[in-house]
């Protein structure tokens, strides 16, 4: 039997479809998935730690972008819509669109049964990549525990893991320190 390939499409097929859509779609490598909504914990995660970037960065030279915003990766040929990132001033956009940044600081994602694998893995792979990309968090949703990686120098990545609550994680790029607790506001976890 003769298998036939899937039809890839290119980057600027999919940002053209993309735009129409009324779903959010990840692009790589010319495949194209569609983005499933999250569940509340998620949703609170991503809105307590955005709350506290964008009070905390006001009038400062960063930027705090949630959900919404697609982020491109050339290096792998991703276009990925990270749940927060951070972006340092001036904003810098793919070329040509006025809707894919580029220069992401930080980037966190909230875990989930269906992406942990790639977001641990390839993912955050894809993310090194990026020259001005230092700091990635990774929040699991059913339970405390923050993983919390900080570039030290070219390919050599520090790991620290929070599972209190009373613990404080401090921000390398942006100097600024958040509670796990506070991460966790609201969030129905198990007893």
């Amino acid at each position: 039997m003769l298998e036939v390939p899937e039809k890839t499409i290119s980057p600027q097929e999919y940002l053209e479809t993309e735009v129409r859509s009324h779903l959010r779609h990840e692009y790589k490598n010319g495949e194209i998935s569609e983005m499933t909504g999250g569940k509340p914990n998620h949703n609170m995660i991503v809105l307590n730690l955005a709350t506290v970037l964008n009070y905390a960065l006001k009038r400062k030279p960063y930027r705090a972008f949630v959900t919404d915003q697609r982020l491109w990766i050339p290096d792998r040929q991703i276009y990925t819509y990270p749940d927060v990132m951070v972006i340092a001033e001036p904003l810098q956009l793919e070329e040509g669109r006025q809707d894919t940044v580029v220069n992401p600081l930080l980037i966190a994602e909230v875990l989930s049964d269906s992406t942990r694998g790639n977001d641990c893995g390839e993912k955050f792979a894809a993310y090194r990549t990026i020259a001005t990309f230092c700091e990635y968090l990774l929040l699991e949703q059913d339970r405390v525990e923050v993983m919390h990686y900080t570039k030290q120098a070219e390919n050599q990545w520090l790991l620290k893991e929070y599972t209190q609550p009373q613990a404080t994680l401090s921000l390398q790029t942006i100097a600024l320190e958040i509670t796990v607790a506070d991460l966790y506001d609201k969030v129905d976890l198990p007893s």
